[in-house]
This record gives structure tokens, C-alpha cells and sequence, in this order.
């Protein structure tokens, strides 16, 4: 915990990453997120009048949530307050709102920052709510998690959400000038790079701007020194960008975002989607047994009936990663991915559990008919269980005209098949054997 009074503008040695040497100390230095700091933005005004409420900064790494905290601390007429979930606790929070609620009685206000606040649990959150309604503190809160699965309902409803973005690579390439040349960064140095390189890094950042400085940092440090300066070699910064830190958190939205973008693009036909986002969450460290149950899921849920051979290869393909492990496990999810995507699509088994369910849950639950239940014992059969049973394999047809859905249910459809695939002969079954239930129901 320490107050950002620290955000001095004096020089930073260069022992501080370059990250933090050039941070933007203004809303004129800050680069991108114009949706939230362009002229006559809310987010703007809000800072510039010095009226700023409780907020929550959601965003991906790099792109200035704490950037923006520092800012405020340098405009707002409050005791600012940094404060890290990562190593803070209850006993911290009890200190910090006890200071801010005897400078509120002093009539100073406490803007409260929270880098990562979505590492507090419920009972930390909940620490907070009290004094934000009270106005002791002026709570800013960072994350990278979507707010409404990881922010206390109650605390949300009392801050102003602000949705930051992943940087354009063109923002990125400006903050690359600007380390290069601004005397915090590298401008007394005379770093030698093209702009082909400096578009490599910004490639590479994926739209986080602490990983292109860093980036940068790493090229310059390993480049070629001579009396002239320093040159970055191609070389050299090849081997800074050899492997990008890919954004997935197995149990963040992200990992929910990509299984969604997977699925999708299998009911869509489409297999050159579903196998990069496949492939995305193996490289950022996903279980390809996860990926193979789910797989497992689709083949019933998506296809269904429509081609009886799906669910098989899913679980093919299940069995095959149990064996083989990674990485040698992604060509057999591949083979069951593309087999799912290229798979005539039904989903008339998952509609007739939807809709059963609902009923289920919705209506009288009623008994079993009695020619449904069976009569292991003389009394049970005195009492009409079993009564007018017909076996169906007792008659020529193989079938019977006998109710089968309690009688509230009677005639309602939940197994819908598709024309699509295999499904269509199943139909056409299903279609003969009810016409010739409805004949015998009326002789």
C-alpha cells in the first residue's frame, strides 16, 4: 500500500523498467481508449472537472488502467491511495478505511485505486461497500475479469464500469517512438531501429503496451553497442519475440470467450475457425481432455441423430488424448473437430431435453400411468398396475397404440428430428410409426 503522491515528476533512474519510466504523466502523453479520453468523453470530463465517482477499469493487460490511476492522482484534490489486492488483506483494508474516514471528517476526500481487485473475495469486497456509500473513499478498482462474475453485485451497483480496450497497433508503434526518443526512455542513447522492426514489436505486443515496452527494452539491452549508439539487429530481436504470452486464463471470461468461439464455428461449418480456436487453448495451456469432453457435448447437442457416427469419434478422440497426451494429442482433436464441423447439424436431441425439462419444472408432476409400471407382487397387480401393458414385440408391427406421457402430456412432441444427414430416415421413421399409432387410436 502506499499513496501515489510518489508519481513525482522527477527522473527516474534507469534501474526502473522502462515501462514505468515513460509512463504517461498527463491525458495529452495517454495513447488510445479515445471511446473513454477523446474530447468531451465522460471519462475525460470527469477527470478534468476533478468529479470523479467509484469506477471499475476493465480491461486486458498493458492497455493503461493503471496508467489512467496515476493520472488521476496527479489532477484530483484528494488523498490518493494505492492499493494492491495481490498483497493486501483485511486487516490492510481496516487500516485504509479508518484512515479515510477520519480524513473525510477532516473534510479531505480519499480516492482508493485496487490493481487486480478481483482477487478479493466476497467478505474483502464487502469491506469496502460500507465507506463507498458513506463517500469516506472514492474507490477505483482495476481488472481484467469481467466485472459482473467477479465484482459483488452490491459494490458494482455503486461504480461506474469503464470498458478499456486492447491497444490498435498503431498506438503501440506511437509509444515505441515515443520510448525512443523521449530522455526517460531511450533518447539519450541513440537506438538505432527500423520501422520495419518497430512494427514487429508492435505485432507482437498483441495490443499490450507494457509487453511491447518490455519488449523493446530486452532488444535494445541485447543489441549492438558502438561508439555511434546502439543497433538493434534483426537477430537480436527475433529471439525477443520468438513466443508470444498468448491471452488465456483457464478459469477467466477469456477461457469461456474461446470455448464459445469453438463451438461456434463447429455449428457453423466451419473448420478452419474451429481448429485455430482449438488450437488456442491448447497453446495458452488449456487440458485437451477439457477440449474433448466438450467436443463430446457437441456431438450430441449439435449433431446429434444427423450423423450417429459424431459422438463416436468425440469420444474416439477423448480416449485418443488420454493416450497419446500432449502435443502429440492436437492432430487427434483436430481429426474430431473438423469431423464435427463438416457434420450434418441437427439439434432436435437437445430441444426435446430443453423442452422436457421445462415441463418438468413447470408443471403438476404427474404419476406414472399405470400400464407403465410394473407388478412384481400379487398385490400390485390386484391394485391395476400393469394393466392393459401391451409387449410390443408380442405383435406383428412390433408396436402398440399404448400411451406412454402421463395424461396432461398427452400428444406433446419433444423429439423434433431434422431433415438433415441420417436424421432424415429417423424422421420418416418416427413420421410412419406415429401415423400408424393415430390409426389404431381411433378403430
Amino acid at each position: 500500500m502506499e499513496q501515489l503522491s510518489i508519481f513525482s515528476y522527477e527522473e527516474k533512474p534507469k534501474s526502473v523498467p522502462l515501462a514505468n519510466r515513460v509512463r504517461p504523466e498527463s491525458l495529452e502523453e495517454f495513447v488510445g481508449q479515445e471511446h473513454l479520453l477523446g474530447q468531451g468523453k465522460m471519462l475525460r470530463q470527469l477527470i478534468e472537472r476533478d468529479q470523479i465517482t467509484s469506477m471499475i477499469f476493465w480491461g486486458p493487460p498493458g492497455v493503461g488502467k493503471t496508467t489512467l490511476a496515476s493520472i488521476i492522482a496527479g489532477r484530483t484534490k484528494s488523498e490518493f491511495i494505492n492499493f494492491s489486492a495481490v498483497t493486501s488483506g483485511i486487516k490492510e483494508i481496516k487500516e485504509v478505511m479508518s484512515r479515510a474516514e477520519y480524513s473525510r471528517q477532516m473534510g479531505i476526500r480519499t480516492v482508493l485505486f485496487v490493481d487486480e481487485i478481483h482477487r478479493f473475495n466476497k467478505a474483502q469486497q464487502d469491506a469496502f461497500l460500507p465507506y463507498v456509500e458513506k463517500g469516506s473513499i472514492v474507490l477505483i478498482g482495476a481488472t481484467t475479469e469481467n466485472p459482473s462474475f467477479e465484482i459483488n453485485a452490491a459494490l458494482l451497483s455503486r461504480c461506474k464500469v469503464f470498458v478499456l480496450k486492447a491497444l490498435e497497433r498503431e498506438d503501440i508503434e506511437k509509444l515505441l517512438h515515443h520510448a525512443l526518443t523521449d530522455e526517460r526512455g531511450f533518447g539519450r542513447q541513440n537506438v538505432g531501429m527500423t520501422e520495419h522492426q518497430i512494427q514487429a514489436v508492435a505485432e507482437f505486443a498483441n495490443g499490450d503496451a507494457r509487453t511491447a515496452l518490455n519488449t523493446l527494452e530486452m532488444a535494445v539491452l541485447n543489441g549492438e553497442m558502438s561508439a555511434e549508439g546502439i543497433t538493434v539487429t534483426d537477430e537480436g530481436l527475433e529471439q525477443c519475440v520468438s513466443r508470444r504470452s498468448l491471452l488465456y486464463d483457464k478459469t477467466g471470461e477469456e477461457h469461456y470467450n474461446i470455448i464459445s468461439a469453438l463451438h461456434k464455428s463447429m455449428r457453423n461449418s466451419d473448420p478452419d475457425a474451429a481448429i485455430y480456436w482449438m488450437e488456442r487453448m491448447l497453446e495458452g495451456g488449456e487440458s485437451p481432455l477439457y477440449i474433448a469432453r466438450r467436443l463430446i457435448r457437441f456431438a450430441s447437442e449439435d449433431v446429434g441423430l444427423a450423423d450417429p457416427q459424431a459422438l463416436q469419434i468425440a469420444i474416439a478422440a477423448y480416449q485418443a488424448c488420454h493416450f497419446n497426451g500432449m502435443p502429440e494429442c492436437d492432430v487427434n482433436l483436430a481429426q474430431a473437430v473438423v469431423y464435427l464441423s463438416m457434420a450434418p447439424k441437427s439439434n432436435a436431441l437437445y430441444v426435446a431435453c430443453e423442452e422436457s425439462k421445462s415441463d418438468i419444472r413447470q408443471r403438476k408432476v404427474e404419476p406414472v400411468p399405470m400400464q407403465l409400471r410394473s407388478a412384481p407382487t400379487a398385490l400390485m397387480g390386484n391394485l391395476g398396475y400393469g394393466k392393459d401393458y401391451v409387449y410390443a414385440h408380442d405383435t406383428e408391427e412390433k408396436l402398440s397404440a399404448m400411451q406412454c406421457l402421463p395424461d396432461s402430456l398427452k400428444g406433446r412432441e419433444y423429439y423434433r428430428p431434422a431433415g438433415e444427414g441420417a436424421e432424415a430416415a429417423v424422421r420418416q421413421r418416427l413420421q410412419e410409426i406415429k401415423a400408424w399409432k393415430e390409426s389404431r387410436a381411433t378403430e
